[in-house]
């Protein structure tokens, strides 16, 4: 261990107590990540000279926090704890127990694109270019509610970056929720940011998110601690690996149908 390690201290999970009402810091930063998807919604509307109204996005963005929500939880039980919903049904509506992926939020997300680009009569790939800009800031905060629970830590390192965190024994690990803030949130958000400045084929932002969300999700696994219960899976990856490589390669291909059959859409501003 050396000198240079940081000990990260005990943080109460909840961050506000107001009498009986308490608002844990993961879902503060839930609440952050959607505050800003409604902001940032608003912008690209009123700079879309009339293809998205505010009444529209809201109603997307409220598909898509329940895609997030119902999606995440239902990925969570099914990727990561099959066994205990098999033995008990019931698990799946314990989120008081905490557990939520975002591989099953992309899911339910998808799903929520469908459902509203069906009943709006619009193109599904012109609806998930809307979105997908929106989502790098919540996933950034969701990242640094990690951190500061004390959860989802890296694994055993010996580089001065390492922390020790209180749960997690006394050898400094990878702050790898401090990496996926920076990749996932910071980097991913800037990379979109500049893209959509200029006119791009319907289907090249959502396939340019799946993309690097997948890639920066690989790298940074390969520094996070894999789940106890699951350890590492084929060809030595983690489950959170595995989920990611079909991010990869339908991203990829989204990006490529993009530019081989769709004509580049009006830029709009974030």
């Amino acid at each position: 261990m050396s000198a240079a390690n940081f000990v990260l201290p005990y943080i109460d999970p909840i961050a506000i107590s107001i009498g009986p009402l308490a608002i844990r810091w993961y879902g503060l930063m839930y609440l952050v990540g959607f505050a800003f998807a409604f902001w940032m919604a608003n912008r690209r509307c009123d700079s879309s000279n009339g293809l998205w109204t505010r009444e529209q996005a809201s109603d997307l963005l409220f598909y898509g926090f329940m895609g997030v929500i119902l999606g995440g939880r239902a990925g969570y039980v099914f990727f990561y704890q099959l066994p205990l919903f098999l033995d008990n049904p019931l698990y799946l509506f314990r989120i008081w127990e905490g557990g939520m992926s975002f591989h099953g939020g992309v899911l339910g997300v998808l799903c929520a694109i469908i459902f509203y680009a069906k009943k709006n009569q619009r193109s599904i790939l012109a609806v998930g270019d809307f979105i997908v800009p929106l989502l790098p800031v919540g996933l950034g905060a969701g990242r640094i509610g990690n951190f500061i629970n004390s959860e989802l830590w890296g694994r055993v390192t010996d580089s001065p970056f390492g922390i020790i965190f209180h749960n997690a024994g006394p050898l400094p690990r990878h702050p790898s929720q401090l990496y996926e803030f920076a990749l996932e949130g910071v980097l991913l958000f800037i990379i979109l940011l500049l893209f959509i400045r200029k006119p791009r084929p319907s289907g090249s932002v959502a396939g340019l998110f799946l993309l690097c969300y997948g890639l920066f999700r690989i790298i940074v696994e390969f520094a996070r601690e894999p789940d106890a219960h699951l350890g590492l899976l084929s060809f030595g990856l983690s489950m959170g690996q595995l989920l990611s490589l079909p991010m990869v390669l339908a991203g990829a291909a989204l990006i490529a149908f993009a530019y081989c059959y769709n004509q580049p859409q009006k830029a709009q501003k974030a």
